[in-house]
């Protein structure tokens, strides 16, 4: 097995799927796009480049974590190891795919605001149904505790989730 380890900045085109293995332990994956864009002095404007896709496999730890903080849309950097996995369709057409077994997922602080939740030490992150914008709603951007002041934080080990807010980019 060949230990390429990487980080790729990028944003989540799905939204994270969990499924148990043969084994019971769980695995979570999402697709991630990573697009380069350059500043184009001649023109004087950014101009795209390609984009590469992966899917992001996270086990352990990790799956709950991600499962209840990241979603689709959602900027993020993601490090682990790459592979290609090769295999051919039902039509005979051999296909590679390119994945990154994560080890580390985190929200890209340069394109969002992220609360974190500093509960006590091994606890189990919030689950799904308490992320904001799980249902739709907010789309995960802080519209503030109930009952707190605007501007405040939780107290550390309140339960506060992680919660994104896009910063608007000045291009």
């Amino acid at each position: 097995m060949y230990e390429t380890h990487t980080a790729v900045v990028g944003t989540v085109i799905t939204n994270p799927v969990k499924r148990p293995t043969n084994s019971g332990d769980e695995v979570l994956s999402f697709r991630m796009a990573s697009n380069v864009r350059r500043w184009d002095q001649a023109t004087g404007e950014w101009t795209d480049g390609g984009t590469l896709y992966l899917t992001v496999t996270c086990w352990r730890r990790l799956v709950a974590g991600v499962g209840a903080s990241i979603m689709r849309g959602d900027p993020v950097l993601a490090y682990g190891q790459l592979r290609t996995n090769e295999y051919t369709t039902r039509d005979g057409v051999e296909r590679a795919d390119l994945e990154m077994r994560a080890s580390a997922v985190g929200p890209d602080l340069a394109r969002c605001i992220a609360r974190l939740d500093r509960g006590p030490r091994g606890a189990q992150p919030t689950p799904d149904a308490a992320r904001p914008g799980a249902d739709g709603a907010g789309a995960g951007v802080d519209d503030g505790e109930p009952g707190a002041e605007p501007g405040t934080d939780p107290e550390p080990g309140e339960g506060s989730t992680v919660e994104l807010e896009e910063v608007a980019r000045a291009s």
